[in-house]
């Protein structure tokens, strides 16, 4: 007769193998732990690096409809020296707090104009959901969307003015 543990949670069961040498075939069903941002099962642990669910979250944020870039001004800085040298930063302007289960994600944006500050922000706020529970397996508890500029098209033309005093 085998011993079974109910799992009680939504995550994956995995079966243990019996004790070596005791020649017993009995086996158990262990629900899955996650430690931190661990998934461990019968065959080995899974790691997923809290700069790995940032980097998701800043993909799937610059994705959103609205969105111009990610960043404050000193990181949006240093994203144009990255730039510069072929070398993006996608989780630049995202913070992530990972829990066992779960993660709470803090995204500053620069948003175009004129498109609804309210509108980009709940896009980038699904999205990031959206990509992170899929992609990396963790539910999201909450996504801040901070919208600390909006870039106007002409910002991108403005050319040099001419000196006043020559």
């Amino acid at each position: 007769m085998s011993n079974v543990t109910p799992n009680t949670t939504a995550t994956p069961s995995v079966v243990a193998p019996s004790k070596a040498g005791t020649g017993s075939t009995d086996k158990s069903v262990v629900p899955t732990s996650r430690t931190g941002s661990e998934v461990a099962t019968g065959h080995g642990t899974t790691t997923v690096v809290d700069s790995v669910v940032a980097r998701v979250a800043g993909i799937a944020a610059r994705e959103a409809h609205g969105v111009y870039d990610l960043g404050g001004g000193a990181a949006r800085a240093i994203g144009a020296i990255r730039n510069a040298i072929n070398a993006t930063d996608q989780g630049q302007g995202v913070s992530v707090e990972v829990g066992e289960t779960q993660v709470a994600v803090d995204v500053t944006i620069v948003a175009e104009y004129p498109v609804a500050l309210q509108d980009v922000a709940n896009g980038v706020r699904a999205d990031v959901i959206r990509a992170i529970e899929t992609i990396v397996g963790l539910e999201v508890t909450e996504v801040n969307v901070t919208i600390n500029d909006v870039h106007l098209p002409s910002d991108e033309h403005d050319e040099p003015a001419e000196a006043r005093v020559q």
